[in-house]
């Protein structure tokens, strides 16, 4: 007697092979059988009749380390088919730390993620833990929609070990790097999955300060590495210097990619672990430098090092909205008298002609914070007339012509005066998108990378840029564009991209039990609609604790969505089941 049968579906097993047509049986949580016609009993079977059976997605790129304590449905990720998820990504997390430090590793957080520090103060648990193992024992209590995992960052294990020497990048004396690695040792023992750091300036605390770790030296990274070698667990996750540019208006890298390509080489010949790190296409840089590393990559891999370059599915793309960030939000008229309320008297006043006279005219008024993601407002302001309008649902290869430095060339008016009116329409509910000048052609670098066999998929960010971000929807993106909705380029095979965010990702983060349709594995799939999978434009939530505003990006196509065997999500609406379990290494 089967738990469920998933009957009659199109199976896409995560293996890379073709598609075959069959049903899959659930014993305790477990794939029992697959393929073919399954004539068992069940007590439950899903029709699955037109539709593909995958395995659950496994992303590699999010930043749930404070959402865990008050929310257990994980959304966006579980809205979009994700399983499993890997959290404590780019150097930032909330464990170790001491009692009374909790304040600066939320304001390193609300500066780098954008999650809003109120949420993060009155919605963690706070004194739960202090330790890593404490951390991962708390998190081993709670239940979810889905399965979460987590890397110690370097920043809270930096502040932890050395304090304020720690927090402000001074560099660490031999007997803080030996605590760091001990640390680091204590929490892949336990079950980290990995340990994560960023050496970008651009990341910085809510006060302007980078990263701790940023400008760590290499014996400190080495250190680090040779912990890992010892426990034999985990994988090292970087955000190289130079991944979004040269940063130059902030002091400039201190680093080349070249030279943190072979510090992440060294890392991995160290420790015998997999490196991961962030790889996009930077305007800052000669235009290839992405396949520079990809064959550097490569060349590293063949002597035996084990570098896996991590790519999105689509452009990371800056939202602006009246619902977000946007580039009258700091104007003294709408900081005095629109800001707080709600978004249908936000638009009856701005549409008034005296109140847009007076915003037109006034200057913008600097955030106190420094690090502050609301300093968005001037990039909104500038690169205005490079924006593309989402539409429903949402075009990742429009032409140039329906960017609003077009449309307002069209109109004959100035970019900032259609960008106002922009976003007014439709009750104020617009957005639009800041991602690249030319989408089809940054499509054909991501699928250069997506196509790279030593390439793994992630940078999804889910959790974090609650207002500036919404890309928790790449998973859905990934599937939906690259198989079928493209047409400015070839499409990739639905096998290819399936293995891509599901067996490859599980692999490189030693999840051997999930990731593929195969007996015996856990009962982590999806069965999605492929004619009705969707992502529309963003829309904002104002349920976060204390009130704080998110952005989601309704998604619908998924008949079902099972975490261990059971349904997590039917017909894209929550069943209320928390299936999902901590995953330790």
């Amino acid at each position: 007697m089967f738990d469920c049968i998933v009957k009659g579906g199109t199976l896409v097993n995560g293996l890379g092979t073709k598609p075959e047509t069959g049903d899959l049986a659930i014993k305790d949580g477990i794939i029992a059988e697959v393929g073919g016609k399954i004539t068992g009993h069940a007590a439950r079977t899903i029709d699955a009749d037109g539709a593909v059976v995958t395995p659950g997605w496994v992303d590699l790129h999010t930043h749930y380390d404070g959402q865990v304590s008050w929310d257990t449905e994980m959304a966006p990720s579980s809205h979009n088919g994700v399983t499993t998820i890997v959290m404590g990504n780019c150097g930032v997390g909330f464990a170790p730390v001491h009692d009374g430090h909790e304040k600066e590793l939320i304001e390193l957080m609300e500066g780098v993620e954008d999650i809003p520090g109120a949420a993060l103060h009155e919605g963690m648990e706070w004194g739960q833990w202090e330790t890593f193992p404490e951390y991962l024992n708390y998190l081993s209590k709670r239940e979810f929609a889905l399965n979460i995992s987590a890397q110690i960052a370097h920043g809270a294990l930096r502040y932890y070990a050395m304090g304020e020497r720690g927090r402000l990048n001074e560099d660490a004396t031999e007997t803080d790097i030996s605590q760091m690695a001990s640390l680091v040792s204590e929490a892949l023992e336990a079950g980290a999955v990995g340990f994560s750091t960023s050496r970008i300036v651009g990341h910085r605390s809510l006060w302007g300060e980078p990263v701790p770790g940023t400008f760590a030296p290499d014996h400190e990274v080495l250190a680090i590495a040779e912990a890992m070698k010892k426990s034999g667990k985990g994988v090292f996750q970087m955000i190289p210097a130079g991944t979004i540019g040269k940063m130059e208006s902030l002091g400039g890298e201190k680093f080349t990619q070249q030279e943190e390509h072979a510090l992440m080489v060294r890392v991995s010949e160290v420790s015998g672990r997999p490196v991961t790190f962030t790889l996009v296409q930077s305007p800052d840089y000669d235009p290839d430098t992405w396949r520079e590393i990809l064959s550097l990559t490569e060349e590293a891999n063949s002597n035996g090092a084990q570098i896996y370059p991590q790519v999105s599915s689509r452009p990371i793309g800056f939202l602006t909205g009246l619902g977000g960030y946007h580039a009258f939000m700091r104007r003294p008229t709408y900081l005095r008298e629109i800001a707080d309320l709600p978004l249908d008297q936000k638009v009856a006043m701005m549409s008034k002609p005296e109140v847009r006279a007076a915003i037109m005219s006034e200057k913008d008024i600097a955030p106190d914070e420094p690090g502050s993601m609301e300093n968005v407002y001037g990039l909104f302001k500038m690169a205005a007339p490079a924006l593309y309008p989402l539409d429903n649902p949402v075009d990742y290869e429009p032409d140039i012509s329906q960017c609003l430095g077009a449309k307002a060339g069209a109109a004959g008016v100035d970019p900032i005066d259609y960008l106002y009116d922009f976003l007014l329409e439709d009750g104020g509910t617009r957005f639009a998108s800041l991602s690249a000048v030319d989408l089809p052609a940054r499509m054909g670098v991501l699928q250069e990378m997506l196509l790279h066999p030593d390439t793994v998929t992630g940078l999804s960010d889910a959790g974090a840029h609650v207002t500036l971000i919404c890309d928790g929807s790449m998973p859905t993106t990934q599937l939906a564009y690259w198989t079928r909705d493209r047409e400015k380029g070839e499409k990739i095979p639905i096998e290819f991209i399936v293995r891509k965010q599901t067996a490859l990702n599980a692999q490189l983060y030693g999840f051997d039990d999930r990731g593929t349709l195969e007996q015996g594995k856990k009962a982590d799939i999806n069965v999605i609609d492929m004619d009705n999978l969707r992502v529309s434009p963003p829309v904002p939530h104002h349920d976060l604790p204390t009130g704080g505003t998110r952005l989601m990006q309704p998604v619908t196509g998924y008949i079902n969505t099972l975490c261990n065997g059971t349904s997590a999500r039917e017909f894209d609406q929550d069943t209320g089941e928390r299936p999902g379990r901590l995953v330790r290494s």
